[in-house]
């Protein structure tokens, strides 16, 4: 009779949790370790950053030994699988360097670490000052089972010359795939056939929405790969993936607009506190000028034109939201230029056209809408087209498209997700693969229950939560353990193996000061 390993702890969650998941109530002792129809002996990771190991918004050595398929790969063993070899990183600083014309370039961010806390917030900061000291130029040897690209798409993983490093500053390249790639013209998926893999897992598809999420869905900054588009790179990789034979594991797509990355910042987190940087009163003193020089005179323009919904005054006791730019709005600029045009006053009509191209579509941010991590650095910074009385971004100048995502971006987003999902389980089920529900599994950390390991509860919350790293994206060794298990569930269902599942506490989680 199998054996449930249960703490003590776990079983007080278990009878007072009822609604939380559970992934330790499926891991065994007493079962004997089988291959069962699988052959392990050579397994070859596809995917992205999520699949290197990625975390805290770098590639670093120690967060690639505690990469999910690293951990899979363990159990392998346990049944004759092969070594798992990574393309290392040298150190735990992360970044990337790369030489031109005897110059070193940087061109990735080293790692993020918690410096303090500020206000119960964390303060991050670049590890090694923001310097990196890898450099892309220098190729390691294979070939490597860990085949996780950082930035991959899934057309990424098909195109030849990814790993030529000539392609790295126009963007036909990847830098961390020029770092072992087997040559500058190979692809990928060559690499990984090279290999004659026995068995393979692939998680690809999250850049091809992720990475227009985080850029605020603004195509001029990244775009939105069409599901019809997906679906043909989707279906063509998979079937260069079954001329091996191999048999594998393929994963879904997770929501993207749920993570924590998107989901930490509020929309209105502009305090008196804030706006005084940390005096109160002076921060009063920036409200009752804002109001007067901008907000109070924005509204009664906006209301003459039907439209004093957008942006009302500052409170000084309440938290205000974001000014933003929302290109779904009709844009007001005519209207406002036409009005002071009516006057005749020359400098009336210049003040006009400039508030009217300024803040024509221009909105206070609402519950709806998302705003990356990576905007809160921005928030106060100077516009350099703006007025200079009224250049602080988010404050007293609208945030870009590229800042924040409206809910009809986040619904183009998800729609496009739905698409893709689709698109990869029906090729996994085509081929016979086992599946991993990676959304559903995702969707659970993001639930106020979230997800409990033998006592211990992961959730999606930024820092707290110990499921996401510093980056809000990425996961960290504990919540790539619980990504690990759900591909032994699903290897082990469907090919009657037995791996053990591994201890998700075992791992790392945020470090803190």
């Amino acid at each position: 009779m199998k054996k449930i390993i249960i703490s003590t702890i776990a079983v007080s969650a278990l009878l007072f949790t009822t609604s939380c998941e559970h992934d330790f109530d499926t891991d065994v002792k007493d079962v004997v370790v089988s291959k069962g129809e699988a052959d392990f002996k050579t397994y070859v990771a596809l995917g992205n950053s999520l699949t290197s190991g990625y975390r805290d918004g770098a590639l670093y050595a120690d967060g690639q030994k505690e990469s999910y398929p690293s951990m899979i790969a363990q159990q392998m063993k346990l049944v004759g699988g092969g070594d798992f070899k990574q393309p290392m990183m040298p150190d735990n600083n992360g970044g990337l360097l790369l030489n031109v014309g005897g110059a070193n370039i940087q061109i990735a961010n080293t790692k993020l670490y918690i410096d303090s806390f500020i206000n119960g917030s964390p303060d991050l900061k670049n590890a090694n000052g923001g310097v990196a000291t890898t450099l892309t130029n220098t190729v390691l040897p294979g070939p490597f089972n860990n085949l996780g690209v950082p930035g991959a798409k899934v057309a990424h993983l098909l195109a030849d010359n990814y790993g030529n490093v000539a392609g790295v500053i126009p963007k036909t390249a990847n830098p961390y795939f020029v770092r072992f790639a087997s040559s500058p013209t190979t692809s990928v998926i060559k690499d990984f056939k090279a290999q004659s893999p026995t068995f393979f897992s692939l998680w690809i598809g999250n850049n091809d929405a992720l990475l227009y999420a985080l850029a605020g869905a603004d195509p001029s900054v990244e775009t939105l790969t069409p599901p019809a588009m997906f679906a043909q790179y989707y279906n063509a990789l998979i079937a260069e993936i079954a001329t091996t034979n191999a048999k594998g594991v393929v994963a879904n797509i997770p929501s993207v607009t749920s993570i924590p990355s998107l989901t930490t910042i509020p929309t209105n987190p502009l305090t008196a506190a804030v706006l005084g940087n940390g005096n109160v009163a002076a921060g009063e003193a920036n409200i009752d000028n804002l109001n007067a020089s901008l907000y109070g005179p924005l509204n009664q323009i906006l209301t003459a034109f039907g439209a004093g919904d957008r942006i009302k005054p500052l409170s000084k006791t309440a938290a205000n939201p974001l000014l933003i730019k929302d290109e779904t709005l009709p844009d007001l600029k005519v209207q406002i230029t036409s009005a002071a045009a009516a006057s005749g006053n020359a400098q009336l009509v210049a003040l006009a056209t400039y508030l009217g191209n300024t803040y024509g579509q221009a909105r206070q941010a609402k519950a709806g809408d998302l705003v990356p991590l990576t905007t809160k650095a921005e928030i106060g910074k100077a516009e350099p087209t703006a007025l200079a009385a009224l250049s602080a971004k988010g404050v007293a100048y609208p945030f870009a498209d590229k800042y924040i995502l409206i809910p009809s971006e986040i619904a183009d987003i998800n729609t496009a997700i739905d698409a893709y999902n689709v698109t990869i389980k029906a090729a996994a089920a085509s081929k016979g693969y086992a599946f991993v529900d990676a959304n559903k599994k995702m969707n659970e950390l993001g639930s106020k229950s979230g997800v409990y390991w033998d006592g211990v509860k992961y959730t999606a919350s930024f820092v707290t939560g110990g499921a996401f790293s510093l980056d809000g994206v990425h996961l960290t060794g504990r919540g790539y353990a619980i990504i690990a298990n759900e591909f032994i569930k699903s290897i082990n269902a469907t090919y009657k193996s037995t791996l053990p599942q591994v201890n998700a506490n075992n791992y790392s989680g945020i470090k803190f000061p």
